[in-house]
């Protein structure tokens, strides 16, 4: 598959801009091979084939479009729109065409009469694209973008990026690359809600959608319960429109919801496809089986074993731009193999729940830390905290010692407290990367970035702007990814119902109360899907598809020896300190192997993706 990508070119001609583009054909591995180009004076773009792509093309206009876009009527309900109809949109409208869009989608357009270009990603950048600058970072001589970074490097007029240190700890930090920042320093992503325009050899980055939090609207339950339901339903159904169709099915509330809609709306048993493991605590076959039980779906699982991943780890290397270290990777591209080796053209994930109707553990365990800065301030600082710190031995006292780490976290502002969990503040930096990577970073951006989304939100609560931080860093930046870019490996399409922008939108409108009731996650939607979904599902704890790979890999020499030898070769590039390789491979991960094999695994990602990516 491999996408789109383009590329105008200031005083080229129509030859010298197509040998350019044929360079950036990094699809050449996979079976679908044919590249297309639409081509004018100074520019073009390119395409594979596959059914998700649209183009139009005439005297003026250039326009791919990965994905299907959607315009909303006055009744207010969206419909798709072919890419003819868009060119007819811009061509009235100009820019302005472009915040009437929805869907799932990003279009590249061209206007050859001023030499213009406009790149549009969709509302949670489900179909990113990428742009090269020059090393000063301009655009003096044209724009190179695509929806891959390879293609761009692959591009002669490029100059190969040079890896950005601070995006490696970042990596380290977020187990992947939260964009619109990349790997390299001259790429870059466009952020989700956003265009870029192309003109006069300088380019801009423009929002044309956020998400608006409503917090203070309020409706009849039964009312919120049947718009909810029927805006579930069309979701799935536009989803699955136009192939064939299954979904994923981990045994959870969203693909449970998701298959049973699916069932409903193509009025057959809908295909369904899980994987398990022979791992304790990982395994939630038994509650895929449940769930396809209630709704007579057509079933299939598999079960993915240690040689699995080690055959999938040098493909999983090789498909992503950046490295990625989320290990739920492999199972999610072995489900999706099976539901194409079945026939499924696409398949339709639960992503996205959790992040729109307060689903995460973190958001009720927060919500108890705020409490304390409830209580007025004279309260806390002039008795509460005094009193308490005042207890000779306090923290030899178990209650006393429990009570001071309370307040020391309540007192730590959002969104930092969410990060004393972080892996990577645990171990501490200092311990993990060499003196000489540390001096080209700066260890405080991670916390930058969060903050920059936290505190940018369009809500007041707490919990809303905890959402509006997952849907970026867990969805656009790391799920959405994960299962885009495993089907692709899969060659096949991914579709996200519960991330239908109809559906973000009623989310939004929703008191933050019927999100989070005292410590109960998820209220409403488990409420007003209690009878549709089986209870059982109901108040089952979170697993999805993950990978007992720490487990797994004490035991199985082949996994351990592709381990070992990828953090060995890392040990070269002066980036990890050897000593620390040491103490991780030895007695860290023989105590610990799940929790410390999580971190040899995204150490092996990054070494896999140097190897495949940067060989020199």
């Amino acid at each position: 598959m491999k996408g789109i990508w383009g590329q105008i070119k200031a005083q080229a001609q129509q030859d010298d801009v197509k040998t350019s583009l044929k360079s950036m054909n990094v699809g050449q591995t996979l079976e679908s091979t044919t590249a297309h180009y639409l081509l004018g004076q100074h520019a073009g773009l390119a395409y594979l084939s596959d059914a998700n792509i649209q183009t139009y093309q005439n005297t003026t206009i250039l326009l791919v479009i990965n994905g299907h876009p959607t315009l909303t009527l006055e009744s207010g309900s969206p419909v798709f729109i072919a890419a003819e109809h868009i060119a007819v949109e811009y061509l009235a409208q100009g820019a302005a065409f472009i915040r009437a869009l929805s869907g799932h989608f990003s279009l590249m357009l061209v206007d050859e009469r001023n030499e213009e270009v406009f790149l549009v990603v969709d509302h949670l950048a489900t179909r990113p694209i990428f742009y090269g600058m020059d090393n000063n970072g301009s655009f003096k001589d044209g724009l190179i973008f695509a929806s891959h970074i390879d293609a761009i490097n692959k591009n002669p007029d490029f100059l190969r990026g040079e890896i950005d240190p601070q995006s490696i700890f970042n990596y380290l930090y977020f187990h992947m690359v939260p964009g619109p920042e990349t790997m390299y320093k001259s790429i870059r992503s466009i952020p989700a809600g956003h265009y870029l325009h192309y003109k006069n050899a300088a380019t801009t980055i423009n929002p044309y959608w956020k998400l608006q939090f409503k917090e203070n609207e309020h409706a009849p339950f039964e009312t919120l319960q049947k718009q909810f339901k029927d805006i579930l339903r069309s979701s799935v159904e536009r989803a699955a429109t136009g192939q064939s169709t299954g979904a994923f099915l981990s045994g959870g509330t969203d693909s449970s919801t998701v298959s049973g809609f699916l069932g409903e709306v193509t009025g057959k048993p809908a295909k369904t496809y899980s994987i398990g493991f022979a791992a304790d605590d990982y395994d939630e076959t038994e509650f895929a089986r449940l769930t396809s039980r209630h709704f007579k779906t057509e079933h299939h699982e598999y079960s993915v074993t240690p040689n699995d991943v080690v055959d999938a780890i040098p493909h999983i290397a090789q498909l992503y731009d950046q490295p990625f270290g989320n290990a739920s990777a492999v199972p999610t591209y072995y489900c999706a193999k099976l539901a194409r080796e079945d026939g499924v053209e696409r398949i339709l994930g639960g992503d996205g729940g959790d992040e729109l109707f307060g689903g995460n553990t973190r958001y009720a365990k927060q919500r108890v830390f705020s409490l304390y800065n409830e209580l007025p301030k004279a309260l806390r600082k002039g008795l509460i905290e005094p009193a308490i710190n005042m207890v000779p031995f306090g923290n030899s006292i178990p209650p006393v010692r429990k009570i001071r780490r309370y307040i020391s976290q309540a007192s730590t502002p959002m969104p930092e407290r969410m990060e004393s969990y972080n892996l990577l503040n645990r171990i501490t930096p200092a311990r993990v990367f060499t003196p000489e990577f540390l001096e080209q970073v700066d260890t405080t951006r991670p916390i930058q970035l969060l903050q920059e989304t936290y505190n940018g939100a369009h809500a007041k609560t707490q919990l809303n702007r905890m959402l509006a931080l997952d849907i970026k860093f867990t969805l656009t930046d790391n799920d959405l990814p994960k299962v885009t870019s495993m089907c692709e490996l899969a060659q096949m399409g991914a579709g996200f119902p519960l991330l239908d922008d109809e559906l973000i939108e009623f989310s939004a409108r929703l008191a933050p109360d019927l999100k989070l009731r005292g410590n109960q996650l998820r209220y409403f939607f488990k409420k007003a899907l209690a009878d549709f979904l089986p209870a059982e599902v109901l108040v089952k704890k979170k697993h999805g598809f993950g990978l007992p790979f720490g487990v797994w890999m004490e035991d199985h020499p082949k996994l351990k020896k592709i381990a070992n030898d990828s953090l060995n070769d890392l040990r070269k590039r002066n980036i990890i300190r050897t000593e620390f390789i040491d103490e991780l491979q030895g007695e860290l991960v023989a105590a610990h192997p799940g929790y410390y094999g999580t971190l040899i695994w995204i150490l092996m990602m990054l070494e896999q993706w140097f190897q495949h990516h940067h060989s020199e």
